[in-house]
């Protein structure tokens, strides 16, 4: 009942705007966007939201960054890098860049960045983005060499914007709280305003640097607002108080595209979808156990119905558990056909001939949810799902308290397998299987530089993980965005929308 009252809703709000058409402030040269999750710190190495991590490269650079189109990596905050051997990394940094604060970027800042961010004691959000660094260090007044404990293949994929350079002085003073709301970084866009939970506010910096490959920002100021409801996000993009949105449904895609001087659309990027199973929930007594019970969900879920239905013609169904655009995500690998009668009578092989009831977290779509435990009802399976926040439900995960979490994967916009199946198969903190073949596949892989060695670890682990049934994978994702049709601005594949690049027409 209360998805039809949602969904007349919106009608109602698309049909009022379709005599009230949007105005943009082109005028005042100012971007009022909306995020429907919360953003949890502006302080990047704390952040797990893509929305947070977005606005956050807004605020901060990092030593290089990447282009999207081209996947060519550029100076940010260096100039120049040199890959000395597969285990150490030279930077010249650049000169006279200035933090927002007026203080002067130093080769010091990013020694100290990257060597606290990727301490133990730091707790970084994300591991995989800071693990791989053995220690930094100072070789000139501007040049600093990365040691890497082992070669890492995507060691320049995450300089490239996933490791923003923090001011030493600064950051050693407030730290992660201070950062938070009230950040300091190098970037296009100085922070302004920063209500946590409901808005912030960032201005143009005068003072960026010339070269960067960010370019100069367009637009004076951007406010961001936090509206979980998409009725209030369409309404206002509809009436012009909002000029651009993201991550709506599907369905409201076609609507808002009638919409007078809206433009709506779709883009594939590398975020996908996927169901992990635990076999050593509850000390191994859980059904889950049982690789015949986890192949049996693998054979009982319907998933093309709820692809189509939910993300889309720009979305694709996983084969296995990485992006397809991913190098080294084998396509070959073996598949789980959907198969009701087979499924039961894996369970039934199992022990469990009456079926089985199972419980999830899931950090999705509600409704993705029901058509997921509606698919595996009809084979016998009663699955229990409840919602809970990513970062939450991540931590109970990681604490062996989940038997099955549903969640995405974003592979932090880089499209290396060592980001995907290297990260959740390795035998870390995100890896409940510690399936031995496995990890010493991935830690192989992970740490060469040989293409082909690489790609003949990924697929003989990927096999590996279908066979067992650990993950069950269901789709790509894509972004559905909608904006002024004045507006310039695109989703990328790696999901950080470059909104310093925005500008109108």
């Amino acid at each position: 009942m209360k998805s039809l009252c949602m969904a007349a809703l919106a009608a109602a709000f698309l049909q009022f705007a379709a005599v009230s058409p949007a105005v943009a402030d082109k005028g005042g040269n100012s971007l009022d966007i909306a995020l429907g999750s919360a953003v949890t710190t502006l302080d990047n190495y704390r952040e797990s939201d893509r929305g947070g991590l977005v606005l956050a490269r807004l605020v901060y650079d990092s030593l290089l960054s990447k282009d999207p189109k081209t996947n060519e990596f550029k100076p940010e905050l260096a100039t120049s890098y040199k890959l000395v051997d597969d285990r150490t990394i030279d930077f010249e940094i650049r000169q006279g860049v200035k933090f927002h604060d007026g203080t002067l970027l130093t080769a010091e800042d990013v020694v100290y960045t990257l060597n606290l961010v990727s301490s133990p004691g730091y707790n970084a959000r994300y591991q995989a983005a800071v693990s791989w660094i053995e220690k930094v260090e100072r070789t000139g007044d501007h040049s600093v060499r990365i040691h890497l404990k082992r070669p890492f293949a995507p060691a320049l994929d995450m300089l490239a914007g996933n490791l923003p350079i923090y001011p030493k002085a600064y950051y050693s003073k407030v730290g992660p709280e201070g950062m938070a709301v009230k950040p300091i970084g190098t970037g296009p866009y100085r922070s302004t305003e920063v209500v946590p939970g409901s808005r912030y506010r960032f201005e143009r910096f005068d003072g960026y640097y010339a070269g960067s490959p960010k370019g100069r920002p367009s637009i004076q100021t951007i406010t961001v607002r936090l509206l979980p409801e998409l009725n209030t996000q369409y309404a206002e993009l509809a009436t012009g108080k909002l000029d651009w949105i993201w991550r709506f449904p599907m369905d409201a895609v076609a609507k808002l595209q009638r919409l007078p001087n809206v433009k709506a659309q779709s883009a594939p990027i590398l975020r996908f979808e996927y169901i992990a199973t635990n076999p050593r929930y509850n000390d191994g007594k859980s059904p889950l156990a049982d690789v015949r019970v986890r192949r049996a969900i693998a054979m009982a879920l319907n998933r093309e119905p709820i692809r189509r239905a939910f993300y889309g013609a720009a979305s694709r169904l996983l084969t296995a558990a990485c992006s397809p655009d991913q190098f080294g995500c084998a396509s070959d690998t073996p598949a789980y056909a959907y198969d009701p009668s087979g499924a039961r009578a894996l369970l039934a092989a199992a022990g469990y001939p009456n079926g089985i009831q199972l419980d999830a977290v899931s950090a999705i779509n509600p409704s993705v949810n029901a058509a997921i435990a509606a698919s595996l009802r009809e084979s016998g399976i009663q699955l229990k799902i409840t919602g809970a926040p990513y970062g939450s439900a991540l931590a109970d995960w990681r604490a062996g308290k989940i038997a099955m979490f549903i969640s995405t994967w974003g592979s932090y916009g880089i499209s290396d397998a060592a980001m995907s199946t290297g990260n959740f198969f390795d035998g870390g903190a995100d890896d409940p299987y510690k399936d031995e073949r496995v990890v010493a596949l991935l830690k192989e892989a992970g740490g060469s530089i040989d293409s082909a060695l690489r790609r003949r670890n990924y697929r003989e682990a990927l096999t590996r993980i279908a066979d067992q049934a650990y993950w069950i994978p269901l789709w790509t994702y894509a972004i559905n965005s909608a904006q002024h049709k004045d507006l310039e601005l695109d989703v990328t594949p790696d999901e950080f929308v470059p909104l310093y690049a925005a500008r109108w027409k």
